[in-house]
């Protein structure tokens, strides 16, 4: 896809990206070094929520268990509504209230998972999702790092591999991918979408923003609002489209700035229009 070449005008180092199709898997383009790790920032929260719902259908725990300050559950840490802060362990607000984006939500919701799989999260992802799909390269370290973005690790190959599994699920039941994915978690929930500014609502599902009305977005004008998806601080993203039926994925390694939000909307839509 001549698209993707545009990433060779972007100010980083390095970038890499591909377009995968929903209806096989295939990989529609692929341009830069598909095989170069890179790390994945807040792109990890996705990983970190597949393994958690494969938790969920395996029977570890349930969504509407307890997990987190008083009154939330897994549920509310996966749609960022448990009240607790942006990267500490401090309680903002009431859980289900506002959609306060939290890592440190998703530091406690892999230990949940450790905790009542017995395993520690990093192995329990590697076997759930890395694995199953192949994907060799991925890797969430938690030993020193987070779970909810700076112990992530992957190339654009091996999140091919995951942009096919989102679109074309084998390893959860298609109804909990649509859950996840379609439906917004806590309707109506307003909050900020960082680096965009406070939404009202800012729409989110089980791990994965939802695009919806927002505007402006880090994914193309074109994008429908059904796509879904994540981007890092890093410097990375992973979207989904459902009505386009395919997932655009890139990594680069230059932090997320206001070159970020001027550049992939428009590969979002180059993409599109291109297909």
């Amino acid at each position: 896809m001549q698209s993707l070449r545009m990433i060779e005008d972007w100010p980083v180092p390095n970038a890499a990206a591909a377009v995968v199709r929903g209806a096989d898997g295939a990989v529609l383009g692929a341009h830069g070094p598909q095989q170069h790790l890179f790390p994945l920032a807040s792109v990890t929260k996705l990983l970190t929520s597949y393994a958690v719902l494969v938790a969920v259908e395996e029977g570890v725990f349930e969504l509407d268990d307890p997990a987190g300050p008083t009154g939330s559950t897994v549920r509310h840490l996966l749609a960022h509504t448990s009240g607790l802060a942006f990267d500490e362990h401090r309680v903002m607000a009431e859980p289900g209230n506002r959609r306060l984006y939290s890592n440190a939500g998703f530091d406690v919701l892999a230990a949940a998972l450790a905790e009542a799989s017995g395993i520690e999260f990093g192995r329990y992802a590697a076997e759930a999702v890395f694995e199953p799909l192949g994907m060799h390269s991925t890797l969430i370290n938690t030993a020193h790092r987070s779970p909810a973005g700076a112990g992530g690790l992957s190339t654009v190959a091996d999140l091919a591999l995951f942009a096919a599994e989102l679109q074309a699920p084998k390893l959860l039941d298609p109804s909990t991918l649509h859950a996840a994915t379609r439906e917004v978690a806590f309707p109506g929930t307003n909050g900020v979408l960082p680096g965009f500014g406070h939404r009202r609502p800012n729409d989110w599902g089980l791990g994965f923003e939802i695009r919806d009305g927002k505007a402006p977005h880090w994914t193309g004008t074109a994008n429908s609002p059904a796509t879904f998806g994540h981007f890092g601080q890093s410097g990375t993203f992973l979207w989904v489209d459902p009505a386009a039926g395919v997932a655009c994925v890139a990594l680069t390694d230059r932090d997320f700035g206001p070159w970020a939000a001027e550049v992939w909307p428009q590969l979002g839509d180059a993409v599109l229009a291109e297909l």
